[in-house]
This record gives structure tokens, C-alpha cells and sequence, in this order.
């Protein structure tokens, strides 16, 4: 008979692939377990940005943990690629934000300074230095450039995470856990088409966590719709990543993909007519080449969103053995390695990063 584990972890994506990795990194014995149902995941249509720098605003609770969630993807990389065979597709060429008013010229000139006054580099490009270097882009008043910005791509990202997980003895199951299971005061497992016991549990569903039965408080956490687009990389324009207004482009083997929508739409992850004319008008107006460039292909997923636009990470206080790893939004992919280090950590009883404070569950249901 199987031993129980330590952690089971609930969600097979990004995020709860990374924690399962860092806690059998740490010696936990680890269960991960996947509803095996890709329709909706946000991580698989996720451009995959590892953009903390082109994201910062000034005070910003995420803004160093995304510096270190890039850095985490940066230093893991050569590892997973050596240990599992698989390359996460891993992009340093940097990221540009253009401008094409005042109002932006003043915006991110200050984020430049702010930025660089926290010690990180940070570029303010001029029209004509933007026009030099990226001649394919639309009307520009200059830009911000971020050096050690770039992507992933989340599919082989969760991939590679997943097959490392595995290595380290993590224990792969698809079922659709439907709630907790609970008895003297901790948590003693979780419910699926089977029963899974283990001493500590992880919630790391996604847009999916709020809806897990038995939860000793209501989950702050709930599906946001965002659409995506695929379009042949224009001509003549070199790989990169490039942000105008509520739109990327992002090179990924030879294509481009543009994003994104944020909706409210329920757990209704279909495409719609209205948010691809949205993204190829703004793609256009940052590429105009575009202006008549067939669309490939088009998805949908459901980031988990919260209240205030932050994660939740952390115990939770009213039942033992109880973590969460949920409400990334869109910043999943960036933040999930150093969610998974935090994660462990905290099982530990480590001290971690004090931007966690921010982040505990407990936060919009406090009692």
C-alpha cells in the first residue's frame, strides 16, 4: 500500500506543479493532484511574461516578489532542462512599453526613475531610439525599456515542473476534488471520486478554489476571462515582446500571440467575437502591420482574480494544515516558482519574504 502523504496539493497547474517541486525539494512526501479537464486553465493560454518591471507601480506589494519570481524561472531553467529534457522556452531579451502620449511619456519616465532609485535597471528610450530599434511598431512617443524582463512558455513550463516533480518522487493523480476533509480541528485530507488523506493540504486550483466544499472560510477567489490571439510574427520584424495600451505581443516560434481581455464572465471559458476584434484593434494600432494579418488561432482561460487584485498565500489560521496558493491572476506564471519556495518555507517555519504579510488569507474574511 502507497504511504500517505505529507502535502497534497490541489491543482496541477503552474503553481501547484512549482510547490509540489519545492516541497519534495525540501523532503515532504507530496501528492499533486489534477482535475485532468484542460478546458479554462489559464496557464495554457497564458502569455507566460516574466514582467515585473514593465508591470511596477510605485508601492506595489508584488513588485519584488516578481523580481524574484523572474529570477526564480532564470536560475531553474538550465536544471529542469538538464534534469527532464524539456527547455521552457525561456526569453531574456528584455520587454518595451511605448508610449504614444504626454500623459505616458510622464507616467513611465517616473516609473524609470522610481525603478532605478530601488536599484534596478530600467531604460527611458526617445522616439527616434524606439523608431531605431523596433522601425515595425506604430506611433510612438518613446518607451520604457526593462533589460531582464521576458517569458516562459507555460505549457513546457508546467511540463518540465511537473516531470521534475515526478523525479523527486511526487506522486502524479488525476481526480476532481470537490472538498476537504476535516477532524479535530486540522485538515485531514481532501474528497475526490476517492478519499485522499495526508497531513497538510494546498490549495492551488486556480479560478476553482473558491469552489471547494468544506472550507472553514469563504475563498475570495473567482474566475476573470481572458481571451488571446494568434497572428504569424509580421515580416521583418525581430523576435521580441512589446506593450502598448491593454495589449502584448510576444514572439514564441515564429508566431505572435496578442492579448489580452479581462472579463467577467463567469467559468464560461469559450472565445467570443467581440474580445478578438478588441485585441486584433489595439494589436493593430501597436503593429500596424497586423492591419491585415489572419488570425491562427484563439483561446480563452480563467485567471483566478481576488478583490484586490493580490494572491493569496499563506496558513490558514482557523485550520491546521490548511495553506493556500491561489488568486495569482495573471501574474501565475511569473509568480510561481517563489510561491512554491514561500510555500515551503512557511511549512517550515522559516522566515520568508515580508511582502507576504500582504498576501495572508485572512484578509478579507477575518474571523
Amino acid at each position: 500500500m502507497p504511504t500517505a502523504p505529507d502535502v497534497i496539493i490541489v491543482g496541477g497547474g503552474v503553481v501547484g506543479a512549482a510547490c509540489a517541486r519545492e516541497l519534495a525539494r525540501a523532503g515532504h512526501r507530496v501528492r499533486l493532484i489534477d482535475r485532468g479537464n484542460e478546458s479554462g486553465e489559464a496557464w495554457r493560454v497564458s502569455a507566460g511574461l516574466l514582467s515585473p518591471q514593465i508591470d511596477a507601480r510605485t508601492s506595489d506589494p508584488l513588485f519584488e516578489l516578481g523580481i524574484a519570481g523572474r529570477e526564480y524561472w532564470r536560475e531553474q531553467a538550465p536544471g529542469l532542462r538538464e534534469s527532464t529534457g524539456v527547455d521552457v522556452d525561456l526569453w531574456e531579451g528584455g520587454i518595451l512599453e511605448i508610449a504614444v502620449s504626454e500623459r505616458d511619456v510622464n507616467h513611465l519616465k517616473e516609473m524609470v526613475a522610481w525603478q532605478r532609485q530601488h536599484g534596478h535597471r530600467c531604460e527611458w528610450l526617445d522616439a527616434d531610439e524606439v523608431r531605431r530599434e523596433w522601425p515595425w511598431l506604430g506611433v510612438t512617443a518613446g518607451g520604457l525599456h526593462a533589460p531582464h524582463d521576458g517569458s516562459v512558455d507555460p505549457v513546457r513550463a508546467v511540463e518540465a515542473l511537473r516531470a521534475d516533480a515526478a523525479r523527486l518522487g511526487v506522486e502524479l493523480v488525476t481526480d476532481t476534488v470537490t472538498g476537504l476533509t476535516r477532524g479535530s480541528g486540522r485538515v485531514t485530507g481532501v474528497q475526490g471520486h476517492e478519499r485522499h488523506a495526508g497531513g497538510h493540504v494546498v490549495v492551488a486550483a486556480g479560478a476553482w478554489s473558491g469552489r471547494l466544499g468544506n472550507l472553514p472560510r469563504p475563498l475570495s477567489v473567482e474566475p476573470v476571462r481572458g481571451q488571446i490571439a494568434t497572428y504569424p510574427w509580421p515580416d521583418g520584424a525581430r523576435p521580441g515582446i512589446v506593450l502598448g495600451h491593454d495589449v502584448y505581443l510576444l514572439h514564441r516560434r515564429g508566431e505572435a500571440l496578442a492579448g489580452s481581455t479581462l472579463e467577467h464572465a463567469g467559468f464560461d471559458a469559450s472565445v467570443t467575437e467581440d474580445g478578438l476584434a478588441s485585441i486584433h484593434a489595439r494589436a493593430e494600432k501597436l503593429v500596424p502591420a497586423l492591419a491585415h494579418a489572419r488570425r491562427t488561432r484563439a483561446r480563452a482561460g480563467l485567471r483566478p482574480g481576488t478583490p484586490d487584485g493580490l494572491p493569496i498565500i499563506g496558513r490558514e489560521p482557523n485550520l491546521d494544515g490548511l495553506w493556500y496558493a491561489t488568486g495569482h491572476g495573471r501574474h501565475g506564471v511569473l509568480l510561481a516558482g517563489i510561491t512554491g519556495v514561500i510555500i515551503g518555507h512557511l511549512m517550515a517555519g522559516e522566515a520568508t519574504f515580508e511582502e507576504v504579510s500582504a498576501l495572508k488569507p485572512e484578509r478579507f474574511w477575518s474571523w
